[in-house]
């Protein structure tokens, strides 16, 4: 009964993977990416097995995804990443004043680890100029165990990140920068690292994009959440904007966490 049960759910969830987004995020968008001194800056996304629903506009491209299954019928084509890449990002954005950053699609369709590396003057900073992957699986097994996630809230309705904007140079910088941090921490399977660079990123979003964390329709006080979690763990930061899930990394248990299944190219 239990792998009936397991069949269903995972035909109802469908195959296309998830993703998640951690440090340096927002470095993808060309109006951000277009301020770094020095670039390239960075940012890693994880791919995840779609072993559960995740909440809707939570940060963790559920929207994308969604256009995916549409267009592939549930399934990614075995073709050229780099092509799916540009499909998707082209069928997600189609007619859309603000596009959806590429991390999204490459999240979705990049399997293992991978640091994606933007630089404005390349591709206009739509698609990363380079991408390093890691596919480790004793990498991926722990990224896993340390990374717990805690439900907070969707963004509401009506809500926008992009009332107010504060794109210092120095700041996009370290934004870029804790991207990096990020990709060498996971490879070296330091958690406190890992930490420290989830802590640098909403530091940077705090500044350089304040309604990502504080905004009147929010109904959650995210900033206090926030620090309260990074003063018992090496490092926290949202999924996205308004919150969505809280990315908490420990090496010890979480109360009222759980834990996703990093996928590799090996599945």
């Amino acid at each position: 009964m239990t792998s009936k049960i397991i069949v269903s759910v995972a035909k109802y969830l469908g195959a296309i993977p998830n993703r998640l987004q951690l440090a340096g995020g927002w470095i993808d968008q060309p109006f951000v990416s277009r301020h770094n001194p020095r670039p390239p800056g960075s940012m890693v996304v994880v791919q995840i097995e779609p072993d559960f629903r995740p909440m809707d506009r939570s940060g963790i491209a559920s929207g994308t995804r969604a256009v995916a299954m549409k267009l592939w019928k549930g399934r990614l084509p075995n073709r050229p990443y780099d092509e799916l890449v540009r499909k998707l990002y082209d069928a997600e954005n189609k007619g859309k004043a603000e596009p959806s950053g590429s991390q999204d699609m490459i999240g979705l369709i990049y399997p293992g680890v991978n640091r994606l590396d933007y630089d404005f003057n390349q591709d206009g900073g739509v698609f990363p100029a380079h991408i390093e992957s890691c596919n480790s699986s004793k990498v991926a097994r722990w990224l896993g165990s340390v990374l717990h996630l805690i439900a907070v809230e969707p963004r509401p309705e009506g809500y926008s990140p992009l009332g107010k904007k504060n794109l210092q140079p120095r700041w996009v910088a370290q934004l870029g920068q804790s991207g990096r941090d990020c990709y060498e921490a996971i490879v070296r399977m330091d958690a406190n690292a890992l930490g420290q660079s989830l802590n640098l990123t909403m530091k940077c979003w705090e500044t350089l994009l304040p309604h990502v964390v504080r905004h009147p329709l929010l109904q959650v006080d995210l900033m206090p959440l926030l620090k309260a979690y990074q003063k018992q763990y090496p490092g926290a930061m949202y999924s996205g904007c308004g919150g969505g899930y809280l990315i908490v990394v420990s090496e010890k248990p979480v109360a009222g966490a759980f834990r996703v299944t990093v996928r590799t190219s090996s599945k």
